[in-house]
């Protein structure tokens, strides 16, 4: 004969407020809710006391400005700009300037650390001291420094406008900086552009599928011969198969100065330059402590197992490294975005020189001003982090 069982549900906890205090996580909310509100009503007092102050002097707190004549040239530009464009205008074509000089110099630097970061483990020493003197001696000079010596040399060095160095009747170079063809684009070459996302597409996608079938199989497929192909091969093809719908304005010398054509001005080469050489010192020794940072008994296992030293560097070490560079490489990279703005030395017309300078002396909207270049510097910044993080994570280990 079974027995019921009352069931009786557990009592019910009274709500009190002391709890939310005596609890750990809770308390730890409510105080990062507390600062976070202070915080705020910090800002916004400031905020409020600037604005009332400067109505006092009879300049009201407003963005207007911008759409007033900026009245002033840009050399280096990458959209339509001339004096009677507006302040909004100058301001873009600043931060096109600015972006031009930091993916450029990511680049470029990241290309050189790692190469300077293999040579400075090399077994020639003589490799190796030259690596390590670069290093040392770029390292402990100021950018500034460097920027306004590359600056010199290229603007020194190089021969005058009538005198410049003809390659192939094509390229000028000259100390007003490098003349080089300009492609215009025909109507077909939508398609050569969309054969070459294809191809990018296809090639990673294959990447991916080759990866896959090496771990169930150990069947190696031609990666690099099939990325080669349809990132390179195909476009090609449809370049062909369109008729080449590609033209090139060539620049030409006309009375003083050469027209027509593109133009790569020496303060951006100069800033491109110095800042490249710089930040790539820093990078390869990123590059160093994390090839060194790998356990030299996986060198020895793969050397064991037949791989040549190159292959072991490339499938071995390498991939490891990689969890250890990419933190700090982060770092570096936003030092390249804000170490541009060192451009006004030399003349480079980025974000600083135009609505931080020019605009900002003419109009006298200072604390507009420095809101804006504040606000893109933060924003490039925190893009530049939020993919650097996206890549570290992609690479880190995850447990099983």
């Amino acid at each position: 004969m079974s027995q019921s069982i009352d069931y009786q549900a557990p009592p019910r906890q009274s709500f009190s407020i002391g709890k939310i205090w005596t609890d750990k996580r809770t308390r730890g909310l409510v105080i990062q809710l507390l600062a976070t509100l202070a915080i705020c009503a910090v800002v916004l007092y400031l905020a409020g006391n600037v604005v009332e102050n400067f109505q006092k002097l009879g300049k009201p707190f407003g963005f207007g400005f911008l759409q007033q004549e900026a009245g002033y040239d840009i050399n280096q530009r990458l959209v339509e700009y001339n004096s009677q464009s507006t302040h909004l205008r100058a301001a873009v074509v600043g931060i096109l300037n600015t972006l031009l000089v930091a993916v450029c110099g990511i680049i470029l630097a990241s290309i050189l650390g790692f190469i300077l970061g293999v040579l400075r483990l090399s077994p020639n020493w003589i490799v190796n001291r030259l690596a390590y003197c670069y290093i040392e001696f770029v390292r402990n000079v100021p950018v500034l420094v460097h920027i306004l010596l590359v600056h010199g040399i290229l603007v020194h060095s190089l021969p005058k406008t009538r005198q410049a160095i003809d390659v192939a009747d094509s390229f000028f170079f000259t100390n007003r900086g490098f003349f080089v063809p300009k492609p215009i684009m025909e109507p077909l070459f939508w398609l050569v552009l969309a054969a070459f996302v294809i191809g990018v597409v296809y090639a990673f996608w294959y990447r991916r599928m080759a990866r896959i079938k090496q771990a169930a199989t150990g069947e190696q497929s031609p990666v690099f011969w099939v990325m080669l192909g349809s990132i390179v091969g195909v476009p090609i093809v449809a370049f062909l198969l369109t008729g080449m719908p590609l033209a090139w304005d060539i620049p030409a010398l006309k009375g003083f100065n050469f027209k027509g054509g593109m133009a790569l001005r020496p303060e951006f080469l100069s800033l491109w330059l110095a800042l490249s050489l710089y930040t790539a010192a820093f990078i390869a020794e990123n590059v160093r402590s994390g090839i060194e940072a790998v356990n030299k008994g996986q060198t020895e296992a793969a050397l064991a197992l037949g791989l040549p030293r190159k292959r072991t560097l490339n499938l071995v070490v390498i991939p490891q490294a990689m969890r250890v560079i990419i933190p700090p490489l982060n770092s570096q990279y936003l030092n390249i975005t804000k170490n541009s703005s060192l451009a006004i030395a030399i003349g480079y017309m980025d974000i600083v020189a135009t609505i931080g300078g020019i605009s900002l002396n003419q109009t006298g909207r200072e604390m507009e001003c420095m809101l804006i270049v504040l606000g893109l510097y933060l924003t490039f910044s925190l893009v530049i982090s939020s993919v650097m993080n996206w890549y570290n994570n992609r690479l880190a280990l995850v447990e099983r």
